[in-house]
């Protein structure tokens, strides 16, 4: 099985542009893809991102996928567990990690001051 990612030396990455609301977030969180590309309906495929929450922004519901979730916050905050109101659950800073099996309940998250997330999501080989 290969990989669906190119050789790809070192490059600038232009953080002001490029950027998408993933289907079913909020305005306030964007992805920037960096490599790959992530098939959930044929569940192949993988696919490494930027993610970022503006400031105050949360999301609702919590996540379940069917594909592996690696998850490193690269700068500022994120509570995850909140309620549909935004209130509660625990706030990590950055460096913190955070690694999920396909079917694993997360979520919902919020971020106070705004954040960086650097993520990488595949499916398992067949």
């Amino acid at each position: 099985m290969s990989v669906n990612k190119i050789h790809d030396e070192f490059r600038t990455i232009d953080m002001t542009a490029g950027w998408e609301v993933p289907t079913g977030y909020p305005a306030g969180i964007q992805q920037k893809i960096l490599s790959g590309a992530l098939d959930e309906p044929g569940r192949h495929g993988t696919r490494t991102r930027l993610l970022r929450f503006e400031p105050g922004v949360y999301t609702t519901k919590p996540f379940v996928h069917e594909y592996w979730e690696e998850v490193f916050l690269v700068s500022g905050d994120l509570t995850v567990g909140n309620n549909e109101s935004g209130d509660g659950g625990t706030s990590y800073n950055r460096f913190t990690y955070a690694c999920r099996p396909p079917g694993a309940t997360h979520g919902p998250f919020k971020s106070e001051g705004g954040c960086l997330l650097f993520e990488i999501h595949f499916f398992d080989p067949v």
